[in-house]
């Protein structure tokens, strides 16, 4: 077999880079998270939540110190979403968080991918940027899924922190999606 032209050479170190394996990790991590809490082994989801939650700042810093590329910026939010839609599914499944806020993070997450494939699909041009309503809400999210996993796992009697950020994580979505529509509308 002959030799990849250093072009190819090039293409393909750039995806095998460390950033992007550790990205491919955490989202390899979705079925065996979700398998840990239907299993009720909710103190090591708790665990690997945190590795993976950790993993996506560790990533970040990667991609932004030695180069990210596109792969991994397309890769990095599936990985996120992924995990985070599974949690809110399967937590809500087990009964520690309630289904109708599983519902709400679940329809937020594809009213958006909707919009961006209808805005595609109508041939308009598709530049998607977080807000910062948006990243608060995933803030929201990381924590609320992180305290459910911890209280859940470790038996913690402290109910009124979870009930306290589900009413904050329900806020931050409508939030975040409202805004989401209110500038796909004005065509931003």
């Amino acid at each position: 077999m002959p030799d990849a032209s250093p072009t190819e050479r090039g293409a393909t170190r750039s995806l095998v880079n460390l950033a992007n394996i550790i990205t491919f990790a955490r989202l390899c991590a979705v079925p065996l998270a979700f398998w840990l809490v239907l299993a009720h082994r909710i103190d090591d989801a708790f665990f690997l939540f945190m590795a993976a939650s950790l993993s996506d700042a560790l990533d970040g810093w990667l991609a932004r110190r030695y180069g990210g590329n596109a792969v991994g910026a397309l890769m990095d939010p599936v990985a996120d979403k992924a995990l985070l839609v599974t949690m809110y599914i399967t937590l809500a499944t087990v009964g520690a968080l309630p289904d109708w806020l599983a519902i709400l993070v679940v329809f937020r997450d594809l009213l958006i991918v909707g919009g961006v494939i209808v805005k595609a699909v109508l041939g308009h041009a598709v530049a998607i940027r977080p807000l910062y309503i948006s990243k608060l809400n995933t803030v929201m999210q990381i924590m609320l899924v992180g305290i459910c996993l911890l209280q859940s796992g470790f038996d913690l009697g402290i109910p009124w922190i979870p009930a306290m950020l589900t009413w904050c994580v329900a806020a931050t979505t409508m939030a975040s999606g409202a805004a989401y529509v209110w500038n796909a509308a004005r065509g931003d």
